[in-house]
C-alpha cells in the first residue's frame, strides 16, 4: 500500500504520534457546576419571580444559555417558559434598548 505507514518517525514510543491534534499541549478539564436552581434551598422558577429570572437574561433581553449559566436541561426548560410567561405579561422586556 503506498498510503500505509509503518515507522514511527517522529515518535519516541509513548504510543503518540507527530499528527496527534494534543501532542505538547496541556489538557485541562473543566469541572462541570452544579445547578444553582436544584439545590436545597433553591428559589423556585416562577414567572412572578422577576428579580430571579433577570439574572439569567442579558442585557441586551436574551436568554442566556446552559453551558453559561451551568443549569441543568430540566431547570433550564422551565426557566424558559417562564422567563416567556413574564415577557407576555410585561413583567419583562423582550428587547431592551
Amino acid at each position: 500500500m503506498a498510503f500505509a505507514r509503518e515507522d514511527n518517525r517522529g515518535s519516541d514510543n509513548r504510543g503518540g504520534s507527530q499528527f496527534d491534534n494534543n501532542a505538547g499541549k496541556k489538557v485541562f478539564f473543566k469541572q462541570s457546576k452544579a445547578c444553582p436552581l436544584s439545590e436545597k434551598g433553591a428559589p423556585k422558577v416562577d414567572y412572578k419571580n422577576v428579580k430571579l429570572l433577570s439574572k439569567f437574561i442579558s442585557e441586551r433581553g436574551k436568554m442566556l444559555p446552559r453551558r453559561i449559566t451551568s443549569i441543568s436541561a430540566k431547570k433550564q426548560r422551565e426557566l424558559a417558559s417562564a422567563i416567556k410567561r413574564a415577557r407576555n405579561l410585561a413583567l419583562l422586556p423582550f428587547v431592551s434598548k
